[in-house]
């Protein structure tokens, strides 16, 4: 059950809208439910409809024009309530029961006062009431409505509980406004997808992601194509700026701007300057960052954000409030690929990028948090200009995205640890976009590696397998020469040695690195992780790259077989603060 609260001035043209026949004939049988003495006048079951809402226009309106200069300039308070899709219809009298449960919870009318607002409640759907008040009460004062929207929204939770409603998230005064009702509407006349502010919100979102400072930020919502407008104090500091839409007016043909705050919390400037003093992390060179020079800078940013990715997630899956500064830096993460990937992938990670959205904000504050990793990941990517789909570029893109699937449920058990139901909704809703995304980036290049996998010599194809049954007995890798999964892992295991890497040590540092729990496809994580850290091509129709001095030598398999019969050596402790291990790049 989902509540809308706005406020307006007309209290007759809102009514006249009320009982009209709606922007799309959708309005039927509109009538009253309920009212602040049960004897309002009802158009909807009058014979003279026009009579009777100028009636009820009046009774609504006595006590504004009573008060006179004292009544609110926008004196009419407008809540519309609505069921979720599938839940059963509700009766007039139990709207009604809804309907007083607001009005006195949010301070309208509470129950037992005889000066409380007059209000009613007017339903014209199936699926949701109008609840219409005026903003003088019966001693001419105005009433208290100081979080009205949080009362009527833990009203509502509690009502879907008791009426057996489907229930919603309980919300935490965190999430971005919605889109008001005039906002759709336009959109749906002006032909757009979305509304003005959804747009500005994305793009404002996109032009902070690893932004260097207050300068590029702005530059960068301008080559956007956005309006932008900065308020200067007399110092000629910056105090604010509002956005607009190219194009979009209001009736006075004047820009429609949106302040920064109104679009999302995190979106003011004060909000961005303190994300913008955490800087970026010094750059290393492209060859170290990304392995090999002949790579393009996507595959390489894109590589060396994969490490960074991985780290987060280590940090999230920790007991830590510090890592709420992480969600910050991962969904910067997620602005800079949507922004930059393929055609084919880009609708789903700008979906992703979008849902987390909602993750990143909660009253957790982290203090001491360093996000520079994440923040310099993110203006890499984006300075390094779109990706392909192809080559090395699509390989890396489904290396990154199939770790950012792990860091958004890492993030969705965070938040569900804290009782964040809405961030963790929504980090698994951005979990299931980069699925989808991850599933059409890494079709091309896992179906090379499977073929190059079936296609090995049996004697070695069977010398890794046995590498993996040891290491993931679980998962049934196949012993009777049938197709497996495992045909890509394989393949890799083979390069890995051809490069001059030691396929089991290898393997066990990929396992070792987090977990793998909530793998959709631990075969092909593992795939993606041994690919990095072995600097093998993400995209398998290249050369795999020797290792450099100071790298394992090449093993043959009767090395590896008698070294499997030799006593094992303990692996290395890892470090028990992973913020003091560098990113692994």
């Amino acid at each position: 059950m989902v509540p809308d609260i706005g406020r307006g001035s007309r209290t007759h043209g809102l009514l006249v809208y009320l009982y009209g026949p709606g922007r799309r004939e959708e309005h039927t049988d509109a009538h009253l439910v309920g009212s602040w003495d049960g004897f309002a006048p009802d158009p909807g079951r009058d014979t003279d409809p026009q009579v009777t809402l100028a009636r009820l226009t009046a009774a609504l309106d006595l006590r504004v024009k009573q008060a006179g200069d004292r009544a609110p300039a926008k004196h009419v308070w407008h809540c519309s309530v609505r069921t979720a899709p599938g839940d059963r219809r509700l009766s007039d009298e139990e709207w009604n029961a809804v309907a007083q449960r607001i009005v006195h919870a949010t301070g309208i009318a509470p129950d037992g006062d005889p000066d409380g607002c007059p209000w009613i409640a007017a339903r014209h759907a199936e699926d949701h009431i109008h609840i219409v008040a005026t903003l003088v009460r019966g001693d001419l004062r105005n009433p208290r409505l100081n979080y009205d929207f949080n009362k009527a929204q833990a009203v509502c939770r509690r009502v879907e509980k008791e009426m057996g409603l489907r229930r919603l998230n309980a919300g935490d005064g965190t999430a971005a406004k919605n889109p008001t009702s005039a906002e759709k509407f336009k959109a749906e006349r002006t032909g757009r997808p979305e509304t003005s502010r959804e747009t500005l919100r994305e793009a404002v979102r996109q032009a902070v992601a690893g932004a260097d400072d207050e300068k590029e930020f702005f530059t960068r919502i301008r080559e956007a194509g956005l309006r932008v407008k900065v308020r200067h104090a007399p110092s000629g500091d910056a105090l604010g700026y509002n956005v607009a839409l190219p194009g979009d007016r209001n009736r006075h043909g004047e820009p429609v701007w949106y302040p920064g705050s109104k679009l999302a919390p995190d979106l003011s400037l004060p909000k961005i300057r303190l994300r913008l003093a955490e800087g970026v992390a010094e750059r290393a060179t492209p060859s170290a960052a990304g392995g090999r020079a002949d790579w393009s800078p996507p595959a390489r940013e894109r590589r060396s954000a994969t490490g960074i990715a991985e780290r987060a997630a280590v940090l999230l899956d920790g007991d830590d409030d510090e890592a709420a500064a992480q969600l910050v830096g991962v969904g910067e993460l997620l602005d800079a690929v949507a922004q930059t990937s393929p055609a084919a992938t880009r609708a789903e990670l700008a979906a992703a990028a979008r849902a987390f959205e909602r993750a990143t904000r909660s009253h957790v504050r982290a203090e001491r948090a360093d996000t520079r990793a994440l923040r310099s990941a993110a203006r890499g990517i984006v300075q390094a200009g779109g990706a392909l789909g192809r080559g090395e570029d699509g390989g890396t893109t489904a290396m990154l995205v199939s770790t950012l699937v792990l860091v958004t449920l890492a993030a969705a058990r965070w938040h569900s640890a804290r009782g964040h139901a809405q961030q963790a909704h929504a980090s698994r809703q951005a979990a299931e976009h980069l699925r989808t995304a991850y599933r059409q980036a890494a079709a091309t290049p896992m179906r090379v590696l499977h073929d190059q996998g079936r296609a090995l010599p049996e004697a070695q194809r069977r010398t890794h397998e046995a590498t993996l049954r040891a290491a993931l007995p679980e998962q049934g890798v196949r012993a009777d020469g049938m197709p497996t999964k495992t045909d890509a892992l394989v393949a890799t295991l083979a390069q890995a040695e051809q490069a001059g890497h030691d396929p089991e040590a290898l393997l066990q540092q990929a396992i070792d690195m987090r977990e793998l729990d909530t793998a959709a496809d631990v075969n092909d994580v593992l795939v993606w992780r041994l690919r990095r850290i072995a600097q093998l091509p993400a995209h398998s129709g290249e050369a795999p790259r020797r290792p450099q001095a100071g790298t394992s030598p090449i093993k043959t398999s009767a090395n590896r077989t008698s070294e499997r019969n030799a006593p094992t050596v303990a692996p290395r402790p890892a470090v028990s603060d992973p913020r003091s291990r560098p990113p692994r790049r």
